[in-house]
């Protein structure tokens, strides 16, 4: 499938069928949450956008159809966030994750005011950890053994992101 080079707006009710069709693209994708029905799209898409919710959920958008999602879920309290993507499997490989998300944590970084961003990645997506490296995110350490999958011990990588940390070089999404 060719995409044009997509631009980021904010997650809207709509999306809900690309949600689940991003959900459906592979099966590795629920890790990301319980998404196998229209209603299920649509309470994802309504919890990230619930008035109060602490989520900042963008979507990565190619030719009209979201592609992709980059999410900070905010900790107000401490200026922080849990920065979180994902890129249904057409989209992938060709660094729109990336771009996106330097220019989210860019923009949490300094127009939301957040001080801290983190993330993980299980150590057997090295896909993940590459985009969190060209997004700018400096990697912290590993949490061994953290998550349990398939019945096997999975380790992860662990990154952050500072307001004072040198911005990344990378072209902005639109």
């Amino acid at each position: 499938m060719s995409y044009a080079s997509p631009a980021l707006r904010r997650l809207r009710p709509d999306d809900a069928p690309a949600v689940l069709s991003a959900f459906r693209s592979n099966p590795d994708m629920a890790r990301q949450g319980d998404v196998s029905t229209l209603i299920e799209a649509d309470r994802y898409v309504s919890r990230l956008m619930e008035p109060g919710s602490p989520h900042e959920a963008w979507s990565i958008v190619a030719e009209g159809a979201l592609v992709g999602l980059v999410c900070v879920s905010v900790d107000d309290e401490n200026r922080s966030g849990w920065f979180w993507y994902w890129m249904t499997d057409a989209a992938r490989g060709r660094g729109w994750t990336a771009a996106a998300a330097a220019t989210i944590a860019k923009w949490a970084l300094t127009t939301r005011g957040l001080e801290r961003l983190e993330l993980g990645h299980r150590v057997n997506n090295p896909a993940s950890g590459a985009v969190a490296r060209r997004a700018g995110f400096v990697k912290e350490g590993t949490e061994r053994e953290k998550f349990l999958v398939d019945g096997q011990r999975i380790d992860v990588d662990t990154y952050g992101r500072l307001g004072s940390d040198p911005s990344p070089s990378f072209d902005p999404s639109r």
